[in-house]
């Protein structure tokens, strides 16, 4: 078992890793939440189906009135629409200012419900329990919350931090392969911006292997976990240093927007966006050829990714919507070595294109 605290001014809270955790999940929200109201546990269909009775199960136990919640799966879903649908479900259902929502599920999942958490009644405390491995060792960890726009990705959402996060890699047995490799490239993106052991281990240890070896998995979640809350707790608002989390979303978000959400798993994209990053670095001279060639191929060598269709000149459009943009200047994380980054402001518009362009000309 692992804990690591993520401590964020005023509100310290532990995201515990161990495999098996689901069936504790009960006794362990105890120790956190006490005497809780009623638990609303927000989760998709598919999550329900394979995990929903054991986690039922110990939260009956340890004597939490719990009701599911359940909202549609994917990204297209990640919308206003769906909070408000799921606010009357919980006014229906009697929940009050003691209601604790538990987001059980992906990303997704993790972000509607966050929003929810934060604006049901002016704000109710809310846990994470995430299920997909892009959400154990990334999307749950923070306190972002948001949900997209036709404009763009996360463009409206809030900062709640949950009160515990209890994160059980033995749920991942059931999680297809594609979302497997989806996560894995967030935690090839936390080897990239601070921990180079981990991007090391990652580019040298087969895929295969990693999903069946239970310590393995946990280290690489338990590291991931690791740097993202030492990047919140010194910045929990994205006002400087928190931003070197967004390695790879720049252009990742911007061909999630072009593609309506259909063609690539959110890790995926962030795959793509890292390679650009990567050749924008080598063009402009923040890092050398053979850094971006090295997180080229160690991206590559996590598996087979959906082909770049976008022109660069539309991902360079959508780029000028994203919430990173500032005063119309887009701001990009770039690697100088494996295990640093730095923050770019002035790329020019026909490097962003050329990057695209060349991610284009990789996939076919």
């Amino acid at each position: 078992m692992s804990r690591v605290r993520i401590a964020v001014p005023g509100h310290s809270y532990e995201a515990i890793i161990e495999s098996g955790l689901l069936q504790h999940a009960g006794r362990r929200l105890q120790s956190v939440l006490g005497d809780s109201g009623n638990l609303f546990v927000v989760t998709v269909p598919n999550v329900r189906r394979k995990w929903g009775k054991k986690l039922m199960a110990s939260l009956s136990a340890a004597g939490f009135d719990a009701h599911f919640a359940e909202m549609s799966d994917g990204e297209r879903f990640k919308k206003l629409s769906t909070v408000e649908s799921l606010a009357e479900r919980l006014v229906r259902l009697g929940a009050d200012r003691d209601t604790v929502i538990l987001a059980f599920g992906g990303g997704v999942v993790g972000d509607v419900a966050g929003l929810l958490a934060s604006v049901y009644m002016r704000g109710v405390r809310l846990v994470q329990i995430p299920t997909t491995l892009l959400a154990q060792l990334d999307a749950s960890i923070g306190g972002k919350t948001g949900v997209n726009l036709r404009a763009g990705k996360n463009l409206v959402g809030t900062f709640h931090q949950p009160m515990v996060v209890l994160i059980a890699p033995d749920v991942l047995a059931t999680l297809p392969e594609r979302e497997f490799h989806a996560g894995l490239y967030e935690a090839l993106k936390c080897g990239v911006i601070g921990k180079p052991a981990l991007f090391d281990r990652l580019e040298k240890m087969p895929i295969k292997s990693l999903r069946h070896d239970a310590a393995a998995l946990e280290w690489v979640i338990s590291e991931s976990v690791r740097l993202k809350a030492e990047v919140v707790s010194c910045d929990e608002r994205e006002g400087g240093l928190r931003r070197v989390l967004n390695f790879g979303h720049t252009i990742g978000h911007a061909l999630e927007a072009e593609s309506g959400y259909r063609r690539f798993l959110h890790g995926e994209a962030v795959a793509w966006g890292m390679i650009a990053a990567a050749h924008i670095a080598a063009e402009t001279g923040h890092a050398k050829n053979a850094v971006a060639e090295r997180i080229t191929h160690a991206v590559l060598g996590l598996g087979a990714l959906p082909r770049v269709t976008a022109s660069g000149r539309e991902i360079l459009r959508l780029l000028q919507s994203d919430k990173k943009t500032r005063n119309h200047v887009v701001h990009f994380v770039l690697p100088r070595e494996i295990g640093k980054v730095g923050i770019a402001n002035d790329i020019a518009d026909e490097t962003v294109i050329g990057a695209v362009e060349e991610l284009r000309r990789i996939s076919k």
